[in-house]
């Protein structure tokens, strides 16, 4: 499980309703808040200098007539909508400073700007600071599918991000190297594969599994709990639907191939489905995103033994030798512009990796990986 935040930690309970507030589309939740509009608030016909955090100075009043202000989109893995759709609440509620549950007072600090939360994140692009709540210079919309769905809308031009839990490159097998090429790689945050089961199964004495094991369960060698010491009950095991990125990770991670067969009994097309298909159940094993994990509910996790190394949900997951680890994507394509460039900058400061990150239980970025992500949509590349 992700490092617990020192911060904020009263808001974890807030974020994850926001965090699976809607389906699809723009989460609204955090624009419900009440709040004065403070002192960015009124009325902004005078053009409005803000500090860039670049050393320059944006004058609203002085904005490119060309700047893109249609809404943001973005489609795909529902093991990165946490992410990304947290993100979007957040951004088009647009929250003033000081507000103490989205934007408070140590943040805005830390960031020395007294504007309000989306205002701050696009001035830096360029973008005028609206000064009103629920109207951030640009709208965010993302929609929830799978990963092969954002690959193939970005590459398609049908959204201008798409997410994945899986690399474009285990998604399109098929896709020559000049496809490849085309896809710009923005990695948010890392997930840490957890294998769960039904809480029956935990409660009657299951605990861990081997790799060798889950191998087996999925190519339905090994059927019946009572032959992992569990009770005498067949095994129902729970998979994602072939194109999601949890899948493709999973065949990927345990299998070595992307590609690799395996006969799950029933698949699902979100994490969402499934977690709610294992807790329904009294015998299921299923591979599923952090995030949806219930340590003390009904998904609890099994610990996995790899090579004699135990690795365990809340404890190294998070490892670098763990092979279930894997890399949560929002990939643009050919470029990226500047409007898609602010959002994703945003998922990748100190404040996005605390909030939205860590407060879904996904693991932050290192500091090096954070700096080289942050390099590729750095302001300065946008001047």
């Amino acid at each position: 499980m992700a490092q617990d935040s020192t911060r904020l930690s009263d808001l974890v309970s807030r974020r994850k309703f926001i965090a699976t507030a809607g389906a699809a589309g723009v989460a609204t939740v955090a624009g419900c808040s009440s709040g004065g509009d403070g002192d960015n608030g009124g009325d902004t016909s005078e053009p409005t200098t803000a500090d860039t955090g670049s050393g320059q100075e944006t004058t609203a009043g002085e904005q490119s007539s060309e700047m893109d202000t249609s809404v943001l989109t973005g489609d795909g893995s529902s093991t990165v909508f946490p992410i990304t759709n947290t993100g979007a609440s957040y951004w088009n509620s647009n929250p003033e400073a000081g507000d103490g549950d989205y934007w408070p007072t140590e943040w805005a600090d830390e960031y020395g700007t007294d504007m309000r939360l989306a205002d701050y994140f696009a001035s830096q692009y360029g973008y005028e600071p609206t000064g009103e709540r629920s109207n951030p210079p640009f709208r965010v919309s993302i929609a929830l599918s799978h990963s092969g769905t954002g690959i193939e809308g970005v590459m398609e031009g049908r959204v201008d991000i798409g997410d994945a839990s899986a690399s474009a490159a285990d998604e399109l097998p098929d896709a020559d190297d000049s496809t490849l090429d085309d896809f710009v790689d923005h990695v948010v945050g890392v997930d840490g594969q957890p294998i769960v089961v039904s809480r029956e199964i935990r409660d009657a004495g299951v605990e861990s599994i081997t790799i060798e094991e889950l191998r087996q369960i999925y190519r339905q060698e090994i059927t019946n709990w009572s032959e992992l010491g569990g009770p005498d009950r067949e095994i129902l095991a729970l998979g994602r639907a072939e194109g999601s990125g949890t899948d493709t990770s999973f065949r990927a991670n345990v299998y070595g191939d992307p590609e690799a067969p395996i006969s799950p009994d029933q698949r699902f097309g979100q994490n969402q489905q499934l977690q709610q298909a294992i807790s329904q159940a009294d015998n299921a094993i299923a591979y599923i995103a952090l995030a949806f994990v219930q340590p003390d509910g009904d998904v609890p996790p099994l610990d996995l033994v790899i090579d004699g190394t135990t690795y365990s949900y809340g404890d190294n997951l998070g490892a670098a030798e763990y092979p279930l680890s894997r890399d949560l994507h929002a990939y643009t394509w050919q470029d990226t512009s500047r409007k898609e460039a602010a959002f994703i900058n945003f998922v990748l400061s100190d404040f996005g990796q605390e909030i939205f990150v860590q407060g879904n239980d996904y693991f932050a970025l290192p500091d090096d990986r954070l700096q080289t992500q942050r390099e590729k949509v750095a302001p300065s590349n946008y001047e």
